[in-house]
C-alpha cells in the first residue's frame, strides 16, 4: 500500500509513537486500536503496518524507548562525577543521593504519559516483551540500591533491606508525578528540596 504522500518515516514514525503514547494514557491499551492511531496521524490503518508489525510491537517500543532514554540521561549526569569530592565518602554518597532524588523527580514530570504507561500497562506487554522491559527497570533500580548500598557501608543510612528501601523511594518520588502542576504553591525547586529531605530522613534513620 502506498504510503499517504508527505508521510515519509522520519516523519511519520515519530508521529505514530507520539499519537500512540497520547491514545495509550488516555484511553488504555487494550481501549485503543490501530485504526484509532492511524486516525489520529491521519494516514490510513494500513499504513501504519510500515511502521510497526502491531500495537503489541508499539507498546513494547514505547515503554523500551522511555527506559533506555533515561538510563542515557542519569548515565550521563553521574559520568562526571566519579572522584569522591573533599568532603568525603560520607559527603559523596549523600550527594549522589541527592542527585538521583532531583534527576528522578525532573525527568520523570517532562515525561507523563510515558510514565504513565511505563507502570501501567506492564500486564499488557508479552512475557518476552514484559521480561525486557523489567531487565531495564531493574538495572535503574540497581542505581539507586547501589547508592543505598554504599551510604550502609559507610554508615551514612540505616536500611534494613536496600531492595525495599529502593523501591519505597522510588515510589515516593513517583508520587509527584501525581499532583504537580506548573504554575501551583510550590516551585519545582521547593518540591524537589521537599522530596529531598524527606528521601534523606528514610535512609538515614
Amino acid at each position: 500500500m502506498a504510503r499517504t504522500q508527505g508521510s515519509h518515516s522520519d516523519i511519520t514514525g515519530p508521529r505514530i509513537r507520539a499519537a500512540a503514547l497520547k491514545l495509550f494514557a488516555q484511553h488504555g491499551y487494550a481501549a485503543v486500536s490501530m485504526r484509532q492511531i492511524a486516525s489520529e496521524v491521519g494516514v490510513q490503518a494500513g499504513a501504519l503496518y510500515n511502521y510497526t508489525p502491531d500495537k503489541q510491537s508499539l507498546l513494547f517500543s514505547l515503554m523500551e524507548g522511555h527506559m533506555t532514554e533515561l538510563l542515557q540521561a542519569w548515565q550521563d549526569l553521574r559520568a562526571p562525577d566519579q572522584t569522591v569530592p573533599s568532603g568525603g565518602a560520607e559527603d559523596h554518597v549523600l550527594a549522589r543521593l541527592e542527585a538521583f532524588t532531583r534527576f528522578h523527580i525532573r525527568f520523570h514530570l517532562e515525561r507523563p504519559d510515558a510514565v504513565f504507561i511505563a507502570y501501567m500497562e506492564l500486564r499488557n506487554l508479552s512475557e518476552d516483551n514484559f521480561t525486557a522491559i523489567e531487565s531495564l527497570r531493574r538495572e535503574y533500580e540497581n542505581a539507586l540500591e547501589t547508592i543505598l548500598k554504599d551510604g550502609v557501608r559507610l554508615g551514612v543510612f540505616h536500611i534494613p533491606d536496600t531492595k525495599i528501601a529502593t523501591l519505597a523511594v522510588i515510589a515516593m518520588l513517583n508520587g509527584v508525578m501525581t499532583w504537580y502542576r506548573s504554575g501551583g504553591r510550590l516551585s519545582l525547586d521547593e518540591v524537589e528540596a521537599i522530596y529531598w529531605d524527606m528521601v534523606q530522613k528514610s535512609v538515614r534513620g
